[in-house]
């Protein structure tokens, strides 16, 4: 199945759309992982979003993050995949759509994320190296990685 991707700012986002994310976000992040935080932490109306559909269905989801607000380096965060469509790579292209989104926006520059300790090697793959001690966040294992700037 192909995947149709979307990219747009919070102020681009239709109702719909925004309900549809958040709706992901918290299944995913609250509700099956069981890590109650404050899921809307208003950064998202500074962010950019950027989501795969297949048949009007949200697959893949992450949000760019600008430079200075989570990080003093733009970021990649909420990374989600849809437990509907997981084991078919679709977080692979996501990430690889979000770095495109961020060295077009920002050009050549470092990239962090705060990344769940099981991803590691994951985030390895694209260039990402750890940069802290693994940390809890809400109770679940984390750990800070940055992909270094590219000349």
């Amino acid at each position: 199945m192909e995947l149709f991707w979307k990219y747009k700012t919070f102020s681009e986002l239709t109702t719909e759309e925004l309900y549809r994310i958040l709706k992901l976000r918290v299944d995913v992040f609250v509700n099956e992982q069981q890590c109650f935080y404050p899921e809307l932490d208003n950064k998202d109306d500074q962010c950019a979003h950027i989501w795969a559909e297949i048949n009007n269905e949200i697959v893949v989801y992450a949000r760019i993050v600008p430079p200075g607000l989570s990080y003093p380096e733009p970021a990649i965060g909420r990374v989600v995949t849809n437990p509907s469509f997981r084991g078919n790579n679709y977080g692979k292209a996501l990430i690889n759509k979000s770095l495109t989104c961020i060295s077009e926006k920002y050009g050549s520059t470092a990239i962090q994320i705060g990344a769940q300790t099981y991803l590691k090697k994951f985030y390895e793959s694209f260039g990402f190296e750890q940069v802290s001690d693994e940390y809890l966040d809400y109770g679940i294992p984390h750990i800070d990685m940055i992909k270094p700037k590219t000349y």
